[in-house]
């Protein structure tokens, strides 16, 4: 039997009697307990760069990583098995919350002993809380004080997603991270919504951890709302942190702002959240965000980009993206890549993979998610690997000048990597 939902806490029951009656909403601050399912170990620091383990019951990941969106247990296009390949050696996958919901339901995979089981997954899994399809799917919902009202894109169905369903949903599931329901808005959004979103998110975190009946084998991650008003941040992380959360999230990122933005934002949360907790810094997948949000303090990161990317025939190179597609790839020989490792660049190349995704998008598309996912995860484990080693700023510049031959480095960058210490040349 699924676990029996709580009821609402008095104080949360009154906030959507409050916002039911149109009368004015008050944020709501709480403190509680760390998690027994989580141990993050620290290996190495240069300036705000962090080289870890996050020791979770399916297993002990290496931080920073980049983490491949499996959004119904699985990555579009590859078996679970590809992933742990030596050259891609993915840590952890993340599976989403809402999509699992509607098929097949979280009562499936808890039948089937739970997500690890029932993907053949044998290493760590994180599910989101299903509030993202609050902007992904914004013209099917809407959001209230007791949760978000979903009109399935499938077949119609009504759906409210509250804190505590989403919970139990994830319980059901068997992550070994889960992440609290949030009120999510669109990353350019400004005026009152922001700031409603942001004392939501505080109030929901509560109702989550009162409605977490696994907190022996999941931990529960908090997100940090605010848009880009560096005020309200401050009062999410301020609140978040006074729950005493196994790990942080950086959330309502990467949609749309400007670069500037996004670059401050993260580094005034990472200055903010505990130095010995996991920082999450969501939808975050292109490879020059990456090494500039983990220069910035970041440890983990998902995007879907390495295999939507890959769909349209492009390949992520040092260089930047590769267009498979293009006509001048007819006839070359060489791999995708000349020092990866990955099961495409040792087989296949530019001219196959040119024909099969102008022909055959299907298999073209899988073989260039398999590389793309390699290129950001085996860049991750590069990246740990010089913090550890001390050549953290070498690698940094080394990279930039890889993307950047000319040196004509994007502002926003270039200012984000003085501002933790590292030097370009």
């Amino acid at each position: 039997m699924p676990p029996q939902l709580p009821r609402l806490h008095d104080d949360a029951a009154a906030a959507i009697a409050k916002e039911e009656d149109g009368a004015a909403r008050t944020p709501l601050h709480y403190g509680g307990p760390r998690s027994p399912a989580l141990r993050m170990e620290l290996h190495a620091v240069c300036n705000k760069a962090r080289a870890g383990t996050l020791h979770l019951p399916h297993h002990s990941a290496l931080t920073p990583m980049f983490m491949p969106v499996g959004t119904q247990a699985s990555i579009k296009g590859l078996a679970s098995f590809q992933l742990l390949e030596p050259s891609v050696d993915a840590q952890l996958i993340l599976a989403n919350t809402y999509h699992l919901a509607l098929r097949p339901g979280g009562s499936v995979v808890r039948h089937h002993g739970g997500v690890h089981n029932f993907m053949n997954w044998p290493r760590a899994v994180l599910t989101d809380s299903g509030g993202f399809q609050m902007v992904s799917l914004l013209r099917f919902s809407t959001v209230t004080e007791r949760g978000v009202h979903f009109q399935s894109p499938v077949d119609g169905t009504e759906m409210l997603l509250t804190p505590e369903k989403s919970i139990a949903i994830q319980n059901d599931i068997g992550a070994d991270i889960i992440m609290a329901l949030d009120d999510v808005v669109p990353a350019t959004t400004t005026g009152p919504r922001v700031e409603e979103a942001c004392h939501r998110t505080l109030r929901w975190i509560d109702r989550c951890d009162a409605a977490h009946a696994r907190k022996n084998e999941q931990s529960l991650f908090g997100i940090v709302q605010g848009g880009l008003d560096s005020r309200l941040r401050h009062i999410c992380c301020k609140g978040l942190i006074e729950k005493d959360l196994p790990g942080y999230a950086i959330g309502g990122l990467s949609g749309g702002e400007a670069k500037e933005l996004f670059w401050t934002i993260v580094n005034q949360c990472t200055d903010v959240l505990p130095q010995n907790k996991p920082r999450y810094c969501m939808g975050v997948g292109y490879p020059e965000d990456l090494v500039v949000c983990v220069a910035l303090g970041a440890d983990m990161f998902d995007c879907v980009y390495p295999a939507r990317t890959a769909r349209f025939g492009t390949a992520l190179v040092p260089s930047g993206l590769l267009k498979i597609r293009h006509a001048s790839m007819a006839m070359d020989k060489r791999p995708i890549q000349h020092d990866c490792a990955c099961h495409t660049c040792r087989n296949y190349c530019r001219a196959y993979l040119h024909l099969l995704t102008t022909k055959d998008g299907t298999v073209g598309a899988q073989l260039l998610t398999l590389h793309n996912i390699a290129y950001l995860t085996q860049l991750m484990k590069r990246t740990r690997q010089a913090i550890i080693d001390g050549s953290f700023e070498h690698f940094v510049q080394k990279f930039m000048l890889d993307l950047y031959p000319d040196k004509k480095y994007p502002k926003w960058s270039k200012d984000a990597l003085t501002s933790a210490g590292v030097r370009l040349l």
